[in-house]
């Protein structure tokens, strides 16, 4: 007999924007559970996106340049581990690349972080930037794994 689906929960779209992409944000900048701070720092950022132009769309082009579209994963076969290249499943996708752009955010010291955050999402608007960088590394792993894509199964 089958497992039961898992009924996946989605967050509510946010207040201002309404996009569900602006409050998984929130919640990926979100420490210790205190989620006013983080929407504070992401509404700053947004206002500062703003003009630039559309923000929602901004930062849906700076996830779209951040997110890998393959990956590897481990696989043993007959006592070898093999680094086999795998497609990435679409939410997964995006929350590697809000994970990776807030991550880059956190590692730059010195500056708050509304100010880091947004240069992050700007430099990943541009293709540039921490987060487009871990994705060329992951596609590049990927390809040069490319002989092992027949373990995946």
């Amino acid at each position: 007999m089958r497992r039961p689906i898992k009924r996946k929960h989605l967050p509510q779209p946010d207040e201002l924007y309404g996009s569900v992409k602006v409050s998984k944000l929130i919640n990926y900048v979100m420490e210790c559970g205190k989620k006013d701070t983080a929407r504070k720092i992401v509404y700053k950022v947004m206002e500062d996106l703003k003009k630039e132009g559309d923000p929602v769309a901004i930062l849906e082009e700076a996830l779209e340049k951040a997110s890998p579209t393959v990956e590897v994963r481990s696989r043993r076969v007959g006592g070898a581990n093999y680094q086999v290249p795998r497609e990435v499943n679409p939410n997964r996708r995006l929350a590697l690349g809000l994970r990776w752009i807030v991550d880059a955010a956190e590692g730059t010291k010195g500056k708050p972080m509304n100010e880091s955050l947004l240069a992050e999402i700007m430099a990943a608007h541009k293709g540039e930037g921490a987060a487009v960088t871990k994705k060329e590394t992951t596609h590049r792993m990927a390809e040069a794994n490319k002989a092992f894509a027949h373990f995946a199964w």
